[in-house]
């Protein structure tokens, strides 16, 4: 059965009437007649008694009328849905972060987007510099503010700012007197190494800098997070470069300075797979750059 068929029968149900839902429905009556009688062909039943003051509905075709009524109504609804979602309007949206992002960027991003994007469900998951791959890859999360951007083929990227690089280390240290630490000042000293993504080791941000300015420091612990590298690094294990953002809501006895020279800062992107067919994700790329910059 099909929703014209519904839809036909329902107009004559509530009109009583061929001739006047003939005009409601834009048709000729004698057509619609005629699908008034099939379909009572293919149910095996009467669903109108046919008297001189118009058409009634039997016990049967009441028991229709009530789910048909329904059945458009929900199918109403059906289309009305996929037209918001296809404009962007409706929807699921699974938002990934870096750990290290959190207390930087959701307080600014999440009321925007809420405001922005009223009808969608939004779900949010922290991600970390060796899982961001595969949770994109894996459709696990449909976008995802990712730091470096993840480099792979068939990943789009869209850039929504840098982190600048800070020198973290406990209130102790020798080198939190210092305004700005010159990079020069680590060599010899012990680093807390962050995972390295997307690139060889000898490639990354750090690492470049380091070698940018003949330094040569002692990588004597890698971690997955930021979080962790600050853990060691208030337990005195060593020193770590790490972003900006890290400082904020980092724990009480670690103090935070500029690196002179390193004006390198570490990029923060929109990424999703290329294959992702949701609209929702340039509206959200749009709100991030609003709120990142």
């Amino acid at each position: 059965m099909d929703l014209k068929s519904l839809r036909f029968f329902v107009e004559v149900a509530e009109t009583r009437s061929v001739g006047k839902a003939a005009l409601r429905l834009h048709m000729a009556q004698p057509p619609l007649s005629v699908q008034i009688r099939k379909l009572e062909s293919r149910l095996g039943i009467t669903l109108f008694r046919r008297e001189s003051d118009g058409m009634h509905l039997t016990e049967a075709g009441r028991a229709l009328y009530a789910r048909a009524r329904e059945a458009l109504a929900l199918a109403e609804d059906g289309f009305a849905a996929a037209r918001a979602v296809a404009a962007g309007q409706r929807g699921h949206l699974t938002i990934g972060y870096m750990f290290a992002l959190g207390y930087a960027v959701l307080p600014r991003l999440v009321p925007k987007l809420r405001d922005s994007l009223p009808g969608v469900e939004l779900q949010f998951v922290e991600m970390s510099a060796l899982t961001y791959g595969p949770l994109l890859w894996d459709f696990k999360v449909t976008v995802g503010l990712c730091m470096p951007p993840l480099v792979r083929e068939g990943v789009e990227t869209v850039p929504l700012g840098r982190q600048p690089m800070l020198l973290a280390m406990p209130a102790r240290s020798r080198l939190a007197r210092q305004r700005q630490v010159a990079i020069e000042k680590l060599d010899g000293e012990a680093l807390i190494g962050l995972p390295v993504t997307n690139q060889a080791e000898g490639a990354s941000i750090v690492t470049s800098l380091l070698a940018r300015h003949s330094v040569k420091a002692r990588t004597v612990h890698r971690v997955e997070t930021v979080h962790s590298a600050l853990a060691l690094v208030l337990a005195g294990e060593g020193y770590a470069i790490v972003p900006a953002c890290a400082a904020v809501g980092s724990p009480p006895g670690l103090v935070f300075r500029p690196l002179e020279g390193g004006e390198a800062g570490l990029p923060v992107a929109a990424c999703w797979r290329r294959d992702v067919e949701n609209p929702l994700v340039r509206r959200f790329v749009a709100v991030a750059r609003e709120a990142l910059l």
